[in-house]
């Protein structure tokens, strides 16, 4: 039986692999000028927005700098941990909630809508992703965006059959032996974008988050070219068939004002 994954005992090594990398570099750059863009949308005052499985709050941290009020939930309390540490060393105390709960309880923990809802690399981690996404619908208001991050199926699959892992692709992707910070349930991108609609929310764009870095043939490219590899993947990342080669896809969905 599938069960949804936390990072308790793991939260540092996920900090360091996922945000002290080239590709960590590249999915903040990507993401966050997709944010820059939802906010421009929603108009020049503070917002309220809502985090939900957000870890110690990467984004979470850069919005609340910004002046905005911001809710934080993780089930992990060795995430949130590192949160609260990073958040005081900047004096956001007063900015940022922290609420640990599993994302399917939030709402017992927060009341109301939000201008703004992050759930990043989320769905891939969950046992049953849909009803979750469903589950986080009420929480934007209207008006609101919802900014969802996930594991592209697509993307592992293509990366899989370059390297010529054939035989992880016969067995559906599925490994013999899971590693620690490899997501357990890649999502397929058609049925994100079913779910989203079927919640009522139109998707307002989509962006391919490391649509080369993957695949380069030549790893060491990956810093040595570093400079011009994210000014590719800022190039290409909003068309396709680049987007749906991503090994992560950002889609921004926002529910009708009425």
């Amino acid at each position: 039986m599938k069960q949804d994954q936390s990072f308790d005992g793991r939260a540092d090594k996920f900090a360091r692999n996922i945000y002290d990398s080239t590709k960590g570099l590249i999915r903040t750059t990507v993401v966050w000028s997709d944010i820059e863009a939802c906010l421009a949308r929603l108009g020049n005052r503070p917002l309220r927005i809502l985090d939900a499985g957000g870890g110690f709050g990467y984004f979470a941290q850069k919005l609340a700098a910004m002046g905005h009020q911001v809710e934080l939930c993780d089930l992990s309390a060795d995430m949130l941990e590192l949160a609260r540490v990073q958040i005081a060393e900047q004096g956001l105390e007063e900015r940022i909630r922290l609420i640990q709960c599993p994302i399917q309880d939030l709402k017992s923990h927060v009341t109301g809508t939000f201008d703004l809802v992050l759930c990043h690399a989320v769905l891939e981690w969950l046992a049953e992703p849909r009803q979750t996404l469903l589950g986080l619908f009420p929480f934007v208001n209207a008006g609101g965006i919802l900014s969802l991050l996930f594991y592209n199926r697509h993307g592992l699959l293509f990366q899989s059959l370059v390297v010529g892992n054939f035989d992880y692709v016969r067995l559906g992707l599925r490994k013999k032996r899971q590693t620690a910070l490899t997501p357990t349930n890649p999502q397929l991108p058609e049925q994100v974008y079913d779910w989203i609609g079927r919640g009522g929310l139109k998707i307002i764009g989509k962006t391919g988050v490391r649509v080369i870095h993957d695949y380069m043939r030549h790893k060491q490219d990956q810093v040595e070219k570093f400079d011009d590899l994210l000014a590719m993947e800022q190039q290409y990342c909003r068309q396709e068939p680049f987007i749906s080669l991503g090994r992560y896809i950002h889609v921004m969905a926002q529910k009708p004002a009425s």
